[in-house]
């Protein structure tokens, strides 16, 4: 027999997994989500409005345990994303063998775990680099599924959970039992599996300063920003500084946390934590606006005449220069611009921005008050500005000032990609543009500045990639961030030019 209840009951469960569990469902999982209450609420015995009445006001640990092996997502398996393991091995290990150097002693931990692949991947990692035997080499693996759990102290895998390791890794490693692979005793009991929550702050799991790399990969992407944005900041303080947090190759900590530094080597991001933590900082954010401005007859061809992408905004900045202005506002006689207000307000910046004044909205940047030099938000129009004059070392210092507060601030990595390349650091503009990429998945115009350097190189196949990807992105960029990163050229006019270049490189738009 199916249990009595409607939306608000699936609604009011959501609700409580997210609260209970830290996990995130969308509209489109509360099918799912009905068909998991409706067992949970058969296997309780009793009617859903008293189950739920429990569940909320703290289930036992028995129920959390169940709702876990229903609700999260257990897909794992061996040296999973296998650049990270490298960076860990030839970055983060020796880096924090030296910091603890006197102590001899490295604590690791695989949050979320699931059935173990990860932790034990941990394990022969260190095994294998850190051959010393007189060092004191821990690793925790935690997991809110006790199924889960059972499964990684067996330490019997499938093949499949070992379709990326490497073949002389199973050889040292593993031996066969039947349809099994075994892991070796060495590996298996480096290892320990505790039943933990992570969306709990239990004091004693998050213990300041206690692990030296910590492994929370594809977490995070299924938790509330609000329970994201928790962990993260449990995982900061338990990180020694210094420490190297890894995330899944989807996940970013954009928006959840100022704590870490963000490292690019071995073709993967990963994470350091600073030396101080630091108070939660608030992603700067310009006015929206629906005014989009006017774009040259053909972009194509300012692209094709100009040596740079930073060469063809400066040019159509130029261009603009000669619009005729009709300001909304009354002008200083002194300067001919609009008064600033005595405060840090971009308001009038952003007007004379949206007007394509660029000269005009730049002078006023530099009328603001000294302490807008402390402004996010100030810093990156700033750059925009400095970037749109071709005033590129400017332009550069502005970002970095930018990124000493704000490290993962995707529109200034985007600026310096345009200053680097400029400057004829190709790679460096490379390098800044996939951390941007990075950082904001959906930020279109790192995407297009890749494509055009691809073209560039006559790197055809890369070049269709990048711009086909941006192409995607365009059409629903917010418009106040193509207005602001958009060089002046409107969507319409940066689509056309992506759909002209994937054409001319052998593609179909």
């Amino acid at each position: 027999m199916t249990p009595e209840f409607g939306p608000d009951e699936v609604e009011s469960f959501r609700s409580i997994v997210g609260r209970r569990l830290g996990l995130d469902f969308e509209d489109t999982k509360l099918g799912f989500l009905a068909d998991v209450l409706s067992r949970r609420v058969r296997s309780s015995d009793r009617g859903c409005g008293i189950y739920l009445r429990r569940l909320e006001s703290g289930p036992a640990k028995d129920e959390i345990a169940a709702l876990a092996q229903e609700l999260t997502v257990a897909e794992t398996y061996f040296f999973r994303n296998i650049d990270q393991f490298r960076a860990l091995a030839e970055v983060g290990l020796p880096d924090r063998m030296r910091a603890q150097a006197a102590r001899r002693r490295l604590r690791l931990l695989s949050a979320g775990c699931a059935s173990g692949e990860e932790a034990y991947s941990l394990a022969i990692l260190v095994r294998e680099n850190v051959p010393d035997a007189a060092w004191d080499v821990s690793i925790l693996g935690i997991d809110v599924n006790p199924a889960m759990l059972e499964r990684a102290a067996r330490a019997r895998f499938s093949a499949w959970a070992l379709r990326e390791t490497p073949s002389e890794v199973k050889q040292r490693w593993f031996r066969s039992d039947g349809r099994d692979l075994v892991l070796d005793d060495a590996a298996r009991t480096s290892v320990k599996f505790e039943e933990r929550n992570l969306n709990e702050n239990e004091v004693e799991l998050w213990e300041p300063g206690a692990y030296d790399v910590v492994f929370c990969r594809n977490v995070i992407m299924y938790f509330t920003p609000e329970s994201a944005q928790a962990l993260i900041g449990r995982i900061a303080r338990t990180l020694a500084p210094g420490g190297y947090l890894f995330l899944g190759h989807a996940e970013t900590l954009r928006g959840l946390s100022q704590d870490f530094h963000l490292r690019h080597t071995h073709g993967t991001f990963y994470y350091q934590r600073r030396s101080r933590l630091h108070a939660p900082h608030q992603e700067p954010s310009p006015g929206r606006s629906q005014y989009a401005p006017p774009a040259p007859a053909s972009l194509t061809a300012v692209v094709e005449g100009s040596d740079t992408w930073v060469e063809a905004i400066r040019r159509a900045s130029e261009r603009i220069q000669a619009i005729t202005r009709t300001p909304s506002q009354p002008l200083s006689p002194r300067t001919g611009l609009a008064a600033p207000r005595p405060r840090s307000d971009l308001g009038q910046v952003l007007d004379l921005f949206h007007r394509e004044r660029f000269r005009d909205a730049l002078e006023l940047v530099r009328a603001l008050p000294p302490d807008s030099a402390k402004d996010p938000d100030v810093l990156l129009v700033h750059a925009v500005l400095l970037t749109h004059s071709g005033r590129i070392s400017e332009a550069e210092e502005t970002c970095r000032k930018l990124l000493e507060m704000d490290e993962l601030n995707a529109g200034a990595h985007y600026l310096l990609a345009l200053c680097r390349e400029g400057a004829g650091d190709r790679s460096g503009a490379i390098d800044h543009d996939q951390v941007a990429v990075y950082l904001d998945p959906g930020f279109a115009m790192p995407r297009l500045h890749l494509g055009l350097l691809a073209r560039k190189a006559s790197d055809r196949q890369t070049e269709r990639r990048e711009l086909s990807q941006a192409l995607l992105l365009l059409q629903r960029e917010d418009a106040s961030r193509l207005l602001l990163f958009g060089g002046g050229f409107g969507r319409e006019a940066l689509i056309a030019l992506c759909q002209a270049e994937i054409v001319a490189a052998g593609g179909n738009p």
